[in-house]
């Protein structure tokens, strides 16, 4: 299995490379007239939907994320997203590149969608198929950027050839969301071609992430819980810091039992993390090429005060001094010795995992039931235990118990895990704004004031200037 963590990137790369530069050079003369015509041709196009994400751009989206989290500070060119403030010009340009990236995956996406129906030798199911995987990962494009733009301009197979289109409301956009994520979960395999590809699961999990975030607590509860009864998945037992390094994060994984969409890197070059150039400290020895140490945490604040000590996630913080005092915390979630360039690593980018189906059905099911069920409370605790070193699907004396929690303090409880869960994984400020927790819980941990213009981020203005449809004055995120 091992060797095919390394081969296959390096076949899919050249597949990539192919079609990106054909995607660039000439996508009407070359992509539409000569493309889409077989399902090789049309898998190479569907590759290209990836770029976008793959590069660097998904690391920094995550880490533009993280640094705004309550545990987390930025360093550098990125502190201002820690102060809450609003976006300065460096931060600015930063989003604006993960807009561009966002609406070029899109474009690939919608090329798909448009072409592929009119290839001349490919079959009506791999047609499905790859147009089901395309609006899978247009439906994913468009979630980040309603979520941290509200309403934008919504580009689909139909509009495509358009300059200038006005932006649709957050609800239009959720709309399109919705729609390719049902037709994405009913032609979807049940198993993926490959790792790295979504199957029917990851559009399930999708859906309830999108619903959870829509407050259709009842949808995102039932649509978790077809992934968890599915049995398809698990979490990977763990006894220490270094299983989950190596057992659940690590370099040289090709999957895991609890690996429901993620984006797959590897050892080999344009194919590799950049995340771990990201986190790390040179003086750590845990990443060879260095790192930047742009986020880091301190372990004087309450988060981090109060976490329990015999978690053994809170053991992924390590006190490193990078000339900001001896308090200072640094991830060792993703580590890499032999990663061959910073962004190099081999280590995989969990988008969603079984602990997500875990904890969004818990959290649903306590909205929709007005209380934890003791199923919920069930999938929260099978994530905690796993967390102590347990295994997950045993009861344990340490257990949280359903009677404790109300339905306010229950998703308090659940959202805690998910902050102890998915760090560096981009989720935290999501989960802030979503819930609007952001400035209560900004302001009792650091004791700052989260401006209202800092909730999105600002339209870039070469989209503003490109796209006539859009007035400057009116259409602009408040603030910017």
């Amino acid at each position: 299995m091992k060797i095919s963590k390394y081969i296959l990137p390096a076949i899919l790369l050249a597949a990539l490379t192919s079609c990106e530069e054909v995607l660039e050079e000439s996508p009407k003369s070359i992509v539409v007239e000569t493309f889409f015509n077989t399902a090789a041709e049309v898998e190479a196009a569907t590759n290209g939907i990836y770029i976008p994400l793959r590069s660097n751009n998904y690391t920094v989206y995550e880490t533009t994320l993280e640094c705004q989290a309550d545990y987390a500070y930025g360093r550098g060119s990125w502190a201002p997203l820690h102060e809450y403030q609003g976006f300065n010009d460096a931060n600015i340009s930063r989003v604006a590149d993960l807009w561009n990236a966002f609406y070029l995956s899109i474009r690939n996406a919608n090329l798909i969608i448009l072409n592929a129906p009119k290839g001349k030798t490919i079959s009506e199911a791999d047609v499905k198929k790859y147009v089901a995987e395309a609006k899978f990962l247009r439906a994913l494009n468009y979630f980040q950027l309603v979520r941290n733009w509200a309403g934008v301009p919504l580009r689909t197979e139909n509009n495509m050839s358009e300059e200038n289109l006005a932006k649709s409301t957050p609800e239009q956009v959720y709309e399109l969301i919705l729609a390719d994520l049902a037709e994405a979960e009913q032609n979807l395999p049940e198993k993926a071609a490959m790792n790295g590809r979504p199957s029917k699961w990851s559009a399930k999990i999708m859906l309830a992430d999108v619903y959870l975030n829509l407050k259709r607590f009842g949808e995102a509860r039932d649509k978790a819980d077809e992934v968890i009864k599915s049995g398809k998945f698990s979490l990977v037992p763990i006894k220490s810091a270094a299983d989950y390094q190596t057992n659940v994060f690590g370099p040289e994984l090709v999957s895991t039992s609890e690996e429901i969409f993620f984006f797959k890197y590897t050892r080999q070059v344009g194919q590799g993390n950049y995340m771990l150039w990201i986190t790390n400290h040179p003086s750590t020895g845990l990443f060879n090429f260095g790192g930047a140490y742009v986020v880091y945490g301190q372990s004087t604040e309450p988060f981090y005060q109060t976490w329990d000590e015999k978690d053994i996630r809170k053991s992924l913080w390590n006190k490193v001094n990078i000339g900001l005092g001896a308090n200072t915390l640094l991830s060792s979630k993703f580590i890499d010795k032999a990663a061959i360039a910073q962004n190099g690593a081999g280590n995989d980018d969990p988008v969603y995992s079984y602990a997500d189906a875990l904890l969004i059905y818990a959290e649903a099911a306590g909205m929709a039931g007005n209380g934890p069920t003791a199923a919920a409370m069930e999938a929260v605790n099978q994530v905690r235990r796993r967390a102590y070193g347990l295994a997950p699907t045993t009861a344990a004396a340490g257990d949280y118990v359903a009677s404790n929690y109300n339905v306010t303090t229950f998703q308090d409880l659940v959202l805690r895990e998910r902050a102890y869960e998915f760090q560096y994984l981009g989720k935290r400020w999501l989960d802030l704004k979503r819930t609007g927790k952001v400035k209560e819980v900004i302001q009792k941990v650091k004791g700052i004031t989260v401006a209202d213009k800092h909730l999105l981020w600002p339209i870039p203005n070469s989209e503003i200037n490109f796209n006539k449809a859009l007035d400057p004055a009116k259409d602009q995120n408040p603030g910017y």
